[in-house]
Parts: C-alpha cells; sequence; structure tokens
C-alpha cells in the first residue's frame, strides 16, 4: 500500500512538474503575443472622429437640445470610449460650465444616483433647464 502511494504521489509530481513547464510556455506566448499587440497597435493609426467634440453648456435652456444632440452624437461615434452610464454621465459633466456647472455640485456632493445613470441624468438636466420632450 505505501508504494502505491508512493507511486502515485511521483506520478503527481511529475503531472505537476509538466503542467507547470506547459504553463510556463502559454505564459511566455501570452507575453509575446501581448508585446506583439502592442506593436501593432502603435502602427495602426486611429481614424479621425467624423463628430467635432461637442462645445461646453453654461445652463441656456435654448442650447440644451444642440448640447445633447453634440454629445449624444460623439458618444455614438467613439463607443469604445463611453462603455457605460456613468462615462456618459462624467463626460457631460465635464462639459459643464457657469450655472449648469453650479447645479451639478450638490448631485456630486451627495453621490446622486443620477451620476450613474444617463437617462435619469437627461430627464434631470431638462426638466432643471427648461427643455420638456
Amino acid at each position: 500500500m505505501v508504494d502505491e502511494l508512493v507511486l502515485l504521489l511521483h506520478a503527481l509530481l511529475v503531472r505537476h512538474r509538466t503542467l507547470s513547464i506547459e504553463n510556463s510556455q502559454l505564459m511566455e506566448q501570452l507575453r509575446l503575443l501581448v508585446c506583439e499587440r502592442a506593436s501593432l497597435l502603435r502602427q495602426v493609426r486611429p481614424p479621425s472622429c467624423p463628430v467635432p467634440f461637442p462645445e461646453t453648456f453654461s445652463g441656456e435652456s435654448a442650447r440644451l437640445p444642440e448640447f445633447i444632440v453634440q454629445t449624444t452624437s460623439y458618444m455614438l461615434v467613439n463607443e469604445n470610449r463611453f462603455c457605460n452610464d456613468a462615462m456618459k454621465v462624467a463626460f457631460l459633466i465635464s462639459l459643464l460650465t457657469g450655472e449648469a456647472e453650479e447645479w451639478i455640485v450638490p448631485y456630486i456632493e451627495m453621490d446622486s444616483p443620477i451620476l450613474g445613470d444617463y437617462r435619469a441624468f437627461l430627464d434631470e438636466m431638462k426638466q432643471c433647464f427648461g427643455w420638456d420632450d
């Protein structure tokens, strides 16, 4: 019985060593592929954005529809940068100035749920700055 256990333990150690070597080889291949990908990405120039960067919004009701169209269009063509609602809301906040910037401060201070909900954020902006659907 002891001999059988010794043989099993030896077989396990050999298998472990084999798997460790295989794992090391796979990790090296992965490292090389990551480096190759990074090199290829540096060689490829990203296409220019067909939509201009949106203008800032300072709270004028008449400009709110234009601001929403500009930001929505920009986020659509750059969707890889705006993968969730929080990123979209943060982008809009970064474009607020003046009265609109002052309006958002309390929401940030109280960590309002609308900061992570793009639709709710737009609805709140529309309500505050006087644009009804």
